[in-house]
């Protein structure tokens, strides 16, 4: 049960680290395109760098600030998540997680495969050189993304693989101590039974000499 409760602990502190890692990821990604992949064109008009698609910017921007209000929402429930006393409040924060990073897993899917699509398709001109690097970098960390929130859903569902047998969702916390000792079953009143062990009522005792056998006379 001690390697149990660390093992809690230690996933904890790894999901902890993943969102940290992926608040700052949705950070560069639409920093980049809000900052250098917007173009003048002749008329003065801001235009999209990647195919002058302005949806690809735009979707780039939102699933980054999505993603990083994501990150600090989640971040603080599993700091306040031991001090949630319902079981039911507990297991549907840890299925919102699931659900959450599935889903921003599948956004950052799209927004690699758009980004880069698009890109693709780009005529280059001097504006758009100066944002390649930019939206290179967009088009880079939107793939990191996908890795470390697909990493968010897997941890979040091993988190709730372990709280089916109750441990994660029980009412008693964890100790803040990863070193302190595992509260232990509750003593007994302390008396001995005085019952003593008796044979079972359906056995008889063996007959050394069973009736009807004679031992033969040589």
């Amino acid at each position: 049960m001690q390697g149990y409760r660390e093992l809690v602990l230690a996933a904890r502190d790894e999901i902890r680290g993943w969102q940290l890692d992926a608040g700052i990821i949705s950070i560069v990604v639409f920093g980049s395109i809000v900052n250098e992949c917007y173009v003048n064109s002749e008329g003065s008009e801001l235009l999209c760098i990647f195919n002058e698609n302005e949806s690809a910017c735009s979707y780039g921007i939102a699933v980054g600030i999505i993603a990083f209000f994501g990150c600090i929402f989640f971040f603080v429930v599993d700091l306040y998540f031991q001090q949630i006393s319902s079981v039911k409040d507990r297991k549907r924060a840890v299925l919102l997680d699931l659900g959450f990073s599935g889903f921003l897993s599948f956004l950052w899917f799209v927004a690699f495969c758009f980004l880069a699509n698009q890109w693709q398709r780009t005529r280059m001109s001097k504006g758009v050189s100066q944002g390649a690097d930019a939206a290179r970098a967009a088009i880079t960390f939107s793939f990191f993304s996908i890795i470390v929130w697909v990493a968010l859903a897997l941890r979040a569902l091993q988190r709730y693989r372990l709280g089916t047998d109750m441990s994660l969702f029980a009412t008693d916390q964890f100790a803040s101590d990863p070193t302190a000792a595992y509260p232990g079953y509750p003593s007994g009143s302390g008396i001995e039974s005085t019952e003593t062990y008796q044979s079972p009522p359906f056995t008889e005792p063996a007959d050394t000499n069973p009736k009807g056998y004679q031992v033969p006379a040589y």
